[in-house]
């Protein structure tokens, strides 16, 4: 049995709607961040990084979201979730979900956590950091738009785990200050991804 820790609104939601699009058997576990459950000794048991996502599996624990969506899509292999057979474009599907977990998430966390970078009570520090989201976040997205979304799907024609990833930081895009209008393919993206049975079971079990 795989075990899911969630917080709604994070990037958990990548791998929830991966583990539904695999007809995987799990448990959710919520996360609650407003009373500090991701600092409370029995999480951090499981995570000591305080964070989610954590996906606790026969073998282990992993918490990073690359790792967790390249777990799920090997584990379930009937679902067709990553080119496994294909080392080059395996490894391209990897490519982009790591550039989304180390560059457009980390512009994005300026916003609400940029006392991971600067004292937190360097106010001016901070207040810097999220003056720069809008663009540092458009800028991210303006590399998805023009030469990473290759068409309906993020490596073309075929479903990956690249699209639960893409569809979870595209959701972010208003409260980041991004302008949706400004790229026509994320958007579109995201509205087809939101049609999709995963997603909606997702969401509604997350909102619950």
């Amino acid at each position: 049995m795989l075990t899911l820790y969630f917080t709604p609104g994070t990037c958990v939601l990548a791998t929830h709607i991966a583990l539904e699009d695999a007809g995987a058997e799990f448990a959710l576990k919520r996360i609650d961040f407003a009373k500090g459950e991701q600092r409370a000794p029995d999480y951090l048991a499981v995570n000591p990084k305080g964070r989610v996502p954590a996906l606790v599996a026969p073998e282990g624990v992993l918490t990073e979201t690359p790792a967790m969506l390249a777990y799920v899509a090997q584990l379930f292999p009937a679902a067709k979730l990553a080119p496994l057979t294909d080392p080059f474009a395996f490894a391209q599907v990897q490519a982009f979900n790591s550039f989304l977990c180390s560059s457009l998430h980390v512009a994005h966390a300026h916003r609400m956590r940029g006392y991971r970078w600067v004292d937190a009570d360097d106010a001016a520090s901070i207040a810097a950091m999220q003056r720069k989201v809008p663009q540092s976040v458009a800028e991210g997205f303006e590399l998805v738009e023009r030469h990473m979304l290759k068409g309906p799907y993020v490596t073309g024609e075929t479903y990956t785990i690249c699209d639960p990833y893409l569809f979870t930081l595209a959701q972010w895009m208003e409260a980041d200050g991004v302008d949706p209008a400004r790229f026509p393919k994320v958007a579109a993206h995201r509205a087809r991804m939101a049609s999709r049975p995963s997603v909606v079971r997702a969401l509604a079990a997350e909102a619950a």
